[in-house]
């Protein structure tokens, strides 16, 4: 059975190439989000230690802390 028996759409190169970059951005956007997840998962970790050594204001400085822009 060949690819036209089995019905299969055939797409053109260009097609092909803008749908890959198309996936390849979705999967760049995934991957900082969950970047950014991890590093907040992270400093909440740190916070929490720093907070059981009874450093309150370093927790908290770890917890607010400003993203660089």
């Amino acid at each position: 059975m060949n690819i036209f028996e089995q019905g299969k759409t055939l797409y053109t190169q260009n097609e092909f190439n803008d749908a890959l970059t198309e996936a390849k951005a979705e999967i760049m956007a995934i991957a900082i989000q969950t970047s950014k997840q991890a590093i907040a998962i992270e400093r909440n970790a740190c916070a929490d230690l720093a907070l059981a050594w009874s450093q309150e204001e370093l927790s908290e400085a770890i917890r607010h802390r400003m993203r660089p822009q």
